[in-house]
């Protein structure tokens, strides 16, 4: 019987042993099976949420960019003195304010007039917003362990102003299209030909002007004015929701996401303002058949006529419906990235 018993006891041993390495092979299953969480995570799933939390903001908010858009070319001196030399009429000029010139554009083109441009402003979203996010998500876990910790304000500042640069850069030639675009409406208000006919259209016509090199036409403004919103925007969100975590103790939710992309809009809107004034109005320029401005010779000299010839309040003209249009499209894009980023299982921003 006593063999019996040990022979019994082996059994159960080895049974056991079975059940243990059964368990630890089920274990380590458990461990590999967040996949899912490890995918949502990657970079190619962040850079589409961007892309399309981007998209979902630049739709609800794209008449403000318009109307933002036409206020900045509004009252242009040099452009005003150019066709005053021509001989014609067309100087003069109608002031309006945000509301009247929103208003104008619905009565005077239609409604629908006000997403003029849209589809060049969602093809630069999926170049600008994807690289600008991951990029600087990408440099933040450089910086931190894994992301986890709150970045020094200067190590997000130059994140951030990085992230927006090469960002822009590589968007610009959209961005380009979309400001010639959005200009068509007023020109054929004022009885002058029309420069293009499209998006695609308005891409040929650039390329035939200019060339290749035509399409980073006002990109030096372009990427100081990104650089500078990136810094508001991004620093701004990133800074101020750990902020607000950490010093009222609240989790991440929805009023956190809130608070800090008000915050973000709000500071992005007074450090892009004057960058974006210099930069529409250099894309709106007309060209020679070489595709030289035959306003301005560059940015510097766009800012300093600006200044001379309309005063340093010019620099901020557009700058109540950018203010407008940024709060609300940080705060669309910010609750849209991070819910998207939720709803797959993503670890918070």
């Amino acid at each position: 019987s006593v063999p019996s018993t040990d022979a019994s006891s082996a059994q159960g041993a080895a049974t056991s042993a079975v059940t243990a390495s059964n368990s630890s092979v089920s274990s380590g299953r458990h461990q590999l099976r967040p996949v899912k969480y490890d995918y949502a995570d990657s970079f190619a799933c962040t850079y589409v949420v961007s892309v399309v939390a981007a998209s979902i903001a630049e739709m609800v908010t794209y008449p403000l960019d318009l109307t933002k858009t036409r206020l900045q070319i509004q009252g242009e001196a040099a452009s005003v003195a150019a066709a005053a030399a021509a001989g014609g009429a067309k100087a003069n000029m109608q002031y309006r304010g945000m509301v009247a010139t929103a208003f104008g554009i619905v009565r005077e083109e239609g409604p629908l007039k006000l997403w003029q441009g849209v589809t060049p402003a969602l093809c630069r979203h999926v170049v600008y917003s994807g690289v600008r996010i991951c990029s600087y998500d990408l440099m933040r876990k450089e910086f931190t362990h894994n992301g986890t910790q709150a970045l020094p304000v200067w190590k997000s500042a130059l994140c951030g102003v990085t992230a927006g640069a090469v960002a822009q850069w590589l968007a610009s030639p959209a961005d380009l299209v979309k400001v010639q675009i959005q200009m068509e409406g007023k020109r054929r208000l004022m009885g002058e030909a029309p420069r293009v006919h499209g998006a695609a259209h308005a891409f040929r016509e650039i390329i035939k002007r200019g060339g290749i090199k035509g399409l980073w036409k006002g990109s030096i403004p372009n990427v100081q004015r990104a650089a500078l919103v990136n810094l508001g925007d991004l620093t701004t969100y990133d800074t101020i929701k750990h902020l607000i975590m950490h010093r009222l103790q609240m989790p991440d939710c929805h009023a956190v996401h809130v608070l800090a992309s008000v915050c973000a809009g709000f500071v992005a809107a007074i450090m892009g303002t004057p960058a974006d004034v210099v930069k529409t109005r250099i894309m709106n320029q007309p060209t020679d058949k070489l595709g030289r401005g035959l306003l301005y010779h560059g940015s510097l000299d766009c800012l300093r006529q600006t200044v001379v010839k309309e005063g340093f309040g010019a620099l901020y003209k557009g700058f109540l419906p950018c203010w407008i249009r940024m709060a609300p499209w940080s705060l669309t894009f910010w609750l849209s990235f991070e819910q998207i980023r939720k709803m797959i299982g993503a670890s918070s921003y």
